[in-house]
């Protein structure tokens, strides 16, 4: 109440006086009018949280008319604010009238002070919390518009990625589940959020999930949610993903990665579009777009026991296969260009240019890493270029550096980001066949591709 205008209204100026000084010394501001005439117009050139008004403005008028049409006129420019409507005459049906038009409250002549105030002071609480989540609805919107602005970067106008584009446009207008598939650095992510953009629930959020970077441990607690108590580190109640996607869309990216009860919980949730916070009995309704990507063969994961074939048909209503970048090289030359406008003005080296030798040395070579690898190389030699036009010699690939293992000297570290690279490189970005050359797990060969940024 402190921080809060309010404004008066009402005919008696011995009410106004009194109502002066009974609130003035708690509010910021306080602003009396014995007429209603300049209401509108003192509520355009001032902020007010609470309008103390009079239902009676006329001489032997007591049927609150007066005060139910300015009422409606002051929530019609001012729906936030909160309005208080006084009068002497204890009508019930009155008071209900006003309440029922948006009034928040109701004061009979003569009242007490202490409820006075506390009246006022709770009005004046209610149009903070209505302005707070004006404010959050206007983020939301901003951010989601943001978030859901042109895709600019799915570059290309090669057959097979417009093939992929083509029918990114047919499936967002469906409400269908969607499995995007392909290598390491192919734009899984990028695919999933045009489709969301080109949805119709493009107006609310899409919750991505990680799901290779989720301990089983915390599984249930980081998707469906808990309630306080509901374990050691539980301090306070916590929506999980699945609920945040509610009305829009869930992407479970790196779905290959769920271990096989993992997997169990998923469906459920699927099947039956309910769950249940852990350590809660109620049950909560959810309502998404579910969309998952993964680089790992899925069907051949459910022939060895792996992956549940009941899930597999529940995410993969339709599959989206995105092509490696050495199966759409026509594109390189346009990408490229793109990442040197991106990262010449991040790092301010204007008109930064790539010659023919450059374009010629990135088609030349095949890309394991795909597009983000591409990215990387552009960024790594914008930041070392000397000059304003980038050549062969400024690209240095996994090949080169391999090269040099035999005669290494660095950290046990940066030997094993090169070792790993390596062996993506020899095996085309199989990961599983990279797990099984280096003799570790695909969590861990997942959590060092994600260390050492490869």
């Amino acid at each position: 109440m402190k921080k809060s205008n309010i404004l008066i209204v009402d005919d008696n100026k011995s009410v106004l006086s009194a109502l002066d000084l009974l609130l003035s010394p708690y509010c910021k501001n306080l602003k009396c009018l014995s007429s209603p005439k300049t209401l509108l117009s003192e509520l355009q050139s001032e902020h007010y949280d609470v309008v103390l008004l009079d239902m009676n403005f006329k001489a032997g008028i007591n049927n609150g008319n007066e005060g139910i049409f300015w009422l409606n006129e002051i929530l019609s420019q001012n729906p936030g604010i909160s309005v208080i409507m006084i009068t002497a005459y204890g009508d019930v049906e009155l008071a209900v009238k006003a309440v029922r038009s948006g009034a928040t409250d109701f004061v009979l002549k003569p009242w007490e002070n202490e409820k006075m105030i506390a009246t006022v002071d709770t009005a004046c609480k209610l149009s903070q919390s209505k302005k707070e989540v004006r404010n959050l609805q206007l983020k939301e919107k901003q951010l989601i518009e943001e978030i859901n602005g042109h895709n600019k970067d799915l570059i290309g106008s090669s057959p097979a990625w417009e093939r992929v584009l083509n029918l990114v446009e047919k499936v967002a207008k469906t409400n269908a589940n969607v499995l995007i598939t392909g290598e390491n650095g192919t734009g899984k992510e990028l695919v999933a959020k045009e489709i969301h953009r080109l949805s119709i629930r493009s107006k609310r959020v899409m919750v991505s999930v990680d799901m290779g970077s989720i301990a089983e441990s915390l599984f249930e607690s980081e998707l469906f949610g808990h309630k306080k108590g509901a374990f050691t580190d539980a301090h306070s109640d916590r929506m999980g993903k699945i609920e945040a996607a509610n009305r829009g869309t869930l992407f479970l990216d790196e779905i290959g990665n769920l271990t096989m009860p993992m997997q169990a919980k998923l469906l459920s949730v699927l099947q039956n579009r309910i769950l249940t916070r852990v350590g809660d009995n109620s049950i909560q309704e959810v309502d998404l777009r579910l969309v998952c990507a993964t680089n790992s063969n899925l069907q051949q994961m459910v022939n060895e026991g792996r992956f549940r074939e009941d899930l597999l048909y529940r995410i993969n209503t339709i599959q989206i296969e995105l092509p490696p970048l050495r199966e759409r090289v026509e594109d390189i030359e346009e990408l490229a260009n793109f990442f040197i406008l991106k990262y010449a003005d991040k790092y301010n080296k204007n008109q930064l240019k790539i010659s023919a030798n450059g374009i010629s040395k990135l088609k030349g070579y095949h890309w394991p890493g795909n597009v983000r690898e591409l990215q990387h190389a552009i960024e790594k030699a914008v930041i070392l270029s000397e000059n304003h036009v980038l050549n062969g010699s400024d690209f240095i690939f996994k090949t080169d550096e391999i090269s040099g293992v035999n005669r290494f000297d660095g950290t046990l570290e940066e030997m094993e980001r090169k070792l790993i690279g390596a062996a993506i490189e020899k095996q085309a970005g199989n990961l599983s066949a990279v797990s099984n050359q280096l003799g570790i797990s695909r969590q861990t060969l997942y959590n060092k591709i994600k260390k050492y940024d490869l």
